[in-house]
């Protein structure tokens, strides 16, 4: 069977499924993030449960889910006023009662006929020293008791989806599926004591025994696949960027002195060692591949600046690329206001630019008389040329996919490169994350960026906030309110309630901004703000990066035990901009977990991102990184980043090894990097 062919069974909509039509399918999508077999079969269990016969019910343990067989001794229904019906079962070691409320009582009759033998599989609990079990997850007759799964996968699951319907689903997809080739060769799979990729998901969606072991090391031959498909992206790029002949880059003899003339600051020892690296790194032949990872506040932005202007000044174009349109705008006013002190040119180009504007951004842009180049993904659209393009800068690179970068580097040939992280990652998994990326990191905040003073409330302090933010109207200061959610749910507050409350408080003052709005209601609301015609802006994390407005000086947090530690940080770091003290307010809802406890102080007690970045990765445990994109880390299916650095790093040995053997175009790991590699979300439609 051809490699096409295989893809095409993993890539086949979830609607080919049996009862699955396109309103379940768009449920699961909500679950899964997909709508494509692959999708729902990468959906793995959160823990399983060995439903593995009792031999007795006085073996059985309180609070345990266990399956237990017996004969229905007796049925009693709901008496008058009642909604309790209980069904006695016997073995020779004593009773054990079934308890159904609101239940069909003929139908209970029928299930349960006196003397009859009765596979049941639930919880055992304790009720008045008798052994029950209240609405069992599995009823089987003597000759359906094979029906009970002896280990059942539990899954993460959302409203209006049982596990078993899930289970189901995946049970079915496994089948429809074409097992690919196998990509690693017998030596690793028998020193690591792996199965093949099949036998692996199948091992963790229909486990035969309930073995932790067997789960491990299931899971991680699947985190393995995942980690491989990314070294192989990652060395490629690597190598094709090294095949080119990059511009030489070289800044005239008082380029430098004039540049660090033109902040409105100092350069700090960070940064200066920031531009030094850039400098080299250009200078040479080869593509320059290079990540500025820096804190909160330290200046990226600044260094940004430095490589557009090292290029122009060189003789060439530069461009800088941002993940939305309020990103880019905003970097296109910092970056004009240095650049206009030496009369370069600088454009903006986003999405919302059409028509004539679009043609004459985009004249300019191929014509060579637009210097400097900001924008968002309209940048590697068709119709966009570049005249001898040399430096291509990506700001929040980790919300690009690693094609996006591709086919902005493919208008021009050996452009040098260097990308922008907004949040420290760990120390620690930095040269396991980026092995193939030279680092510059910037520990050191500019001169007069004073610390954010953080405090921790219960929401029942909710009129001492309103009074600090009354307080901090009346000096001319803005603030900043964060809510978890878009829409109310539970005793959450969302922005749309936060934003009617704080409106019937502060009248016209206040603006609010969440995902669902459209880029031109966001662009408004945040550019509302940013210019004091509105002074609380109450908004999602849609502003956790980027959004500069130095007049900010109150962070109100809502439901703060609700976000990861490094968001927490990123959402502080939009305080502090200016001269004036700043204050971050996490209120948080009580109870406090202890979880919770010490993210919240960790953050209170340190202003430090490398520090923080440290300890919120101590923090997450296995299956708490899918907010791993809220902290700058790639996002990945199987790996767990506290547990399994070893993969990563014997995962960029392997990818060595396959090019320099050649290896890479065969055709089994164009299947594996399909199926598993970083651009998960960019697969085709079969």
């Amino acid at each position: 069977m051809s490699a096409q062919e295989i893809l095409e069974s993993w890539f086949q909509p979830l609607t080919v499924l049996n009862g699955v039509g396109q309103k379940q399918s768009d449920r699961l999508k909500e679950l899964i993030g997909g709508d494509q077999l692959i999708d729902l079969i990468t959906h793995l269990p959160h823990r399983w449960v060995d439903r593995t016969c009792v031999s007795d019910f006085a073996s059985t343990i309180e609070n345990e889910t266990q399956t237990v067989k017996g004969i229905v001794q007796n049925f009693t229904p709901a008496p008058r006023g009642s909604k309790v019906q209980r069904i006695r079962l016997a073995d020779d070691t004593g009773f054990l009662t079934l308890v159904f409320f609101n239940s069909n009582a003929g139908y209970l009759q029928r299930q349960f006929p006196v003397g009859k033998m009765v596979y049941v599989s639930g919880t055992i609990e304790d009720f008045h020293g008798q052994r029950q079990i209240t609405h069992p997850d599995y009823v089987a007759s003597e000759d359906k008791a094979h029906t009970i799964p002896l280990v059942e996968p539990v899954y993460p699951l959302q409203a209006g989806l049982t596990n078993r319907r899930l289970h189901g689903l995946i049970c079915q997809a496994l089948e429809i599926v074409v097992q690919p080739p196998e990509w690693l060769e017998a030596d690793l799979l028998a020193r690591e004591n792996w199965s093949g990729l099949m036998e692996s998901l199948n091992g963790l969606h229909r486990p035969k025994t309930f073995c932790d072991d067997d789960f491990l090391s299931c899971r991680q031959r699947l985190a393995y696949d995942e980690t491989l498909a990314r070294a192989l992206v990652f060395e490629g790029i690597r190598r094709s960027q090294a095949e080119y002949d990059a511009r030489k880059l070289v800044l005239p003899a008082d380029g430098m002195s004039a540049f660090l003339s033109a902040l409105p600051y100092p350069a700090t020892g960070a940064q200066q060692r920031a531009f030094e690296d850039i400098s080299s790194d250009s200078a040479r032949g080869s593509p320059m591949l290079r990540m500025i990872q820096g804190d909160v506040g330290a200046g990226k932005t600044t260094v940004a600046a430095f490589a557009l202007f090292l290029a122009v000044k060189s003789g060439y174009q530069a461009v800088i690329m941002a993940p939305t349109e309020v990103l880019a705008r905003q970097l296109y006013r910092a970056v004009s206001d240095i650049m206009e002190l030496f009369g370069l040119n600088v454009v903006c180009l986003t999405g919302r630019d059409k028509g004539k504007k679009r043609d004459a951004l985009t004249s300019q842009i191929s014509s060579g008389s637009a210097d400097i180049i900001c924008g968002t993904h309209a940048l590697f659209q068709e119709g966009v040329d570049f005249d001898r393009l040399a430096m291509v800068v990506i700001d929040e690179q980790h919300r690009f996919g690693v094609s996006d970068r591709g086919k902005l580097l493919a208008k021009t040939d050996g452009a040098h490169l260097l990308l922008m992280s907004a949040t420290p990652i760990p120390r620690s998994l930095n040269m396991t994350l980026n092995g193939n990326i030279d680092l510059s990191i910037l520990d050191e905040k500019p001169p007069g960026r004073k610390d954010v003073d953080t405090r921790i409330l219960p929401t029942d302090r909710l009129d001492d906030v309103y009074g600090g933010v009354r307080r901090a109207l009346s000096s001319g200061d803005r603030v900043f309110w964060v809510c978890p959610r878009v829409d109310d749910e539970g005793e959450a507050i969302s922005v749309i309630g936060r934003h009617a409350i704080l409106s019937d408080l502060f009248g016209d003052k206040v603006s609010l901004v969440h995902g669902r709005m459209k880029a031109e209601e966001k662009e408004s609301a945040l550019e509302a703000f940013r210019l004091g015609e509105t002074s609380i802006l109450v908004a999602t994390t849609v502003i956790e990066v980027g959004v500069d407005v130095p007049e900010a000086t109150i962070m109100i947090v809502e439901g703060a035990e609700q976000f990861g530690l490094a968001q927490l940080h990123q959402l502080r770091g939009r305080v502090g901009r200016g001269s004036k003290p700043s204050y971050c307010l996490l209120l948080y809802q009580s109870p406090l977990g202890p979880t919770a406890k010490t993210r919240l102080s960790t953050l209170r007690d340190s202003n430090d991102g490398f520090y923080i970045a440290e300890m919120d990765f101590k923090l997450r445990g296995p299956g708490d990184l899918l907010g791993s994109a809220q902290s700058g880390l790639p996002e990945f299916r199987f790996l767990n980043l506290s547990t399994d650095q070893r993969l990563l790093e014997m995962s960029s040995v392997h990818a060595r090894y396959v090019f320099e053997r050649g290896q890479n175009d065969d055709e089994k790991f164009r299947i594996l990097n399909t199926l598993f590699g970083p651009e998960m979300k960019e697969r085709p439609q079969a």
